[in-house]
């Protein structure tokens, strides 16, 4: 039976099938942006990689496509590492607290770990189109939500629209800087045409009349909304700058200006029926390598090759490989036997990791839709909550999960050290100041700390100038048999980008030294 070309490429189904597609019947000169092309082979050499999260699967994944042989040690019972969707049975261990089962209906879920992908983080695109993991829009910038400021300032203990607050410092703060220009109280060294091209922006950026005042306008939304006949909608007054300021609404560890990050500035997506669907794409192309609830004990370079000593539920085992790559978080590799170097040893006992922490509240009504018109995006605090997360998926639907909490630092740790019940009641009752629909539609809940969950022990590493000059280096390099990989062995912490980074640079490494090739990995521009 014959089949025409564009035929066979119609009956594909998927976007992301067709690259293979059109590469194997010989339609394209070149393989797909991002595509892994090392030459050589592997002949079969035996790799070991300790951990199943993204940058173990996709390590696995392009060293079989290479002619490798693998074997992924994971000590969970599942893969995806801090990649990790809650549904309904997600069971969760933390280290001092009685085990937790989720409860959710069976169409709800929430992201414990990464929600959001950048658009130019190129490589993670790349593999979920590679994969053919459908992706969407993730609405991390939205005007609709709310500043919060608990304290005793003019503005505080009341739910402020983020457009709001917003407008408002970015028009007195144009306000301030038109009238020090105008005066010459700043020694711009421009000259007056170009001067007045600056007061011409100010004016554009700030909402400024022509006296270079700030008046609200309905930028900063509606006390009443326009609508048909005889309404035309009325502006509320802007709060003032000295109230802003003394209720905490411009402090900096208060105030977020989302679409200003580079990280974050939209469009950014996240992956269809959540975050996990990314690493079991994984799972079917190198699952059978993979032998769960397998924990490592030991970590041991040989002369010739490597010994990985682990421990199941029928007792201790030795697997010896050629070379090995770890994977696993800092701080649970700290608790390995190993005979590293002493640079690397040090590297591995001395980089902090986050202490944060969420928790998913399912409600029986999307109230933050039907009565405040938030469609996704994020309200801030200043209280233990910090962030509040609105669903950017499911629009309009029935019910739906919000993240009552997702915090960090002190605030998770405080958090992190309650019972499941009580980071509930912490949630709800903080919450309940914003929105008082919680209490009334609340359902149930399911809280995870990332640096009290087992194998993880801390959600992403955290670096400073010093440590990336010296902890950092003595992790890029392998030593003797064992490298590594992970978002700790990049600059791209606590982004799955990190993790498939690290994964294509330490295939490149090892492929090279198999094949006795000079390769160098040309990161993906943006990541």
């Amino acid at each position: 039976m014959s089949i025409s070309r564009r035929a066979f490429l119609s009956q594909t189904g998927k976007v992301a099938a067709a690259y293979p597609a059109m590469l194997a019947l010989g339609m394209l000169q070149k393989a797909p942006a991002h595509a892994f092309d090392l030459e050589g082979n592997g002949n079969g050499k035996r790799i070991i990689i300790l951990g199943a999260g993204l940058a173990g699967l996709t390590a696995a994944y392009e060293l079989t496509k290479l002619g490798y042989q693998c074997t992924i040690l994971e000590a969970r019972n599942r893969a995806g590492g801090r990649c990790w969707s809650i549904r309904k049975g997600t069971v969760h261990h933390e280290t001092d607290i009685t085990p937790q089962t989720a409860a959710f209906d069976s169409d709800q879920y929430f992201n414990a770990g990464p929600s959001r992908i950048p658009h130019h983080h190129e490589l993670t695109m790349h593999y979920c189109r590679e994969l053919g993991v459908p992706i969407q829009v993730y609405n991390n910038v939205n005007e609709a939500t709310y500043f919060f400021s608990e304290g005793k300032g003019p503005l505080s203990n009341k739910k402020i629209r983020a457009r709001e607050i917003h407008n408002d410092l970015r028009g007195y703060t144009s306000e301030l800087l038109a009238k020090a220009i105008d005066q010459q109280k700043i020694d711009t060294a421009l000259t007056k045409e170009d001067t007045q091209k600056v007061l011409e922006y100010l004016r554009a950026e700030g909402g400024l009349d022509i006296d270079k005042l700030y008046k609200a306008s309905d930028r900063r939304g509606f006390v009443e909304a326009p609508g048909a006949g005889d309404k035309p909608g009325k502006i509320g007054d802007p709060h003032r700058l000295a109230d802003i300021i003394s209720s905490g609404l411009a402090d900096p560890d208060f105030y977020n200006v989302a679409e200003y990050t580079y990280e974050l500035q939209m469009t950014m997506f996240q992956a269809i029926g959540g975050m996990d669907n990314i690493s079991k794409a994984f799972e079917q192309r190198v699952g059978k390598m993979i032998r769960f609830g397998c924990e490592v004990t030991d970590i041991l370079n040989q002369p010739e090759g490597v010994k990985i000593v682990y421990k199941d539920n029928k007792g201790s085992h030795e697997l010896q490989a050629d070379l090995c790559i770890c994977t696993l978080p800092l701080p649970v590799l700290s608790n390995i036997q190993h005979n590293f170097s002493s640079d690397v040893s040090r590297a591995i006992d001395r980089v902090p990791y986050m202490i944060t922490g969420k928790i998913g509240l399912q409600f029986k009504r999307r109230f933050w839709e039907e009565d405040e018109q938030i469609f996704g995006g994020i309200t801030h605090t200043n209280n233990e909550l910090t962030q509040i997360f609105y669903p950017s998926y499911d629009y309009l639907s029935k019910k739906g999960i919000l993240l009552g909490y997702y915090n960090f630092h002190e605030k998770a740790k405080r958090t992190g050290n309650l019972t499941h019940a009580e980071r509930e009641k912490l949630a709800l009752e903080k919450g309940s100041l914003i929105h008082p629909q919680y209490m009334k539609e609340f359902e149930t809940s399911f809280s995870v700390s990332w640096h009290k969950t087992p194998y993880s022990m801390g959600g992403w590493a955290l670096y400073n100038g010093a440590n990336r000059q010296t902890l950092y280096k003595s992790l890029l390099q392998a030593d003797k048999q064992v490298y590594f990989a992970g978002e700790h062995t990049t600059y791209l912490n606590a982004w799955m980008a990190g993790a498939f980074e690290s994964a294509r640079r330490t295939v490149a490494d090892i492929h090279a030294r198999v094949t006795d090739q000079r390769i160098t990995y040309p990161t993906a521009t943006g990541s």
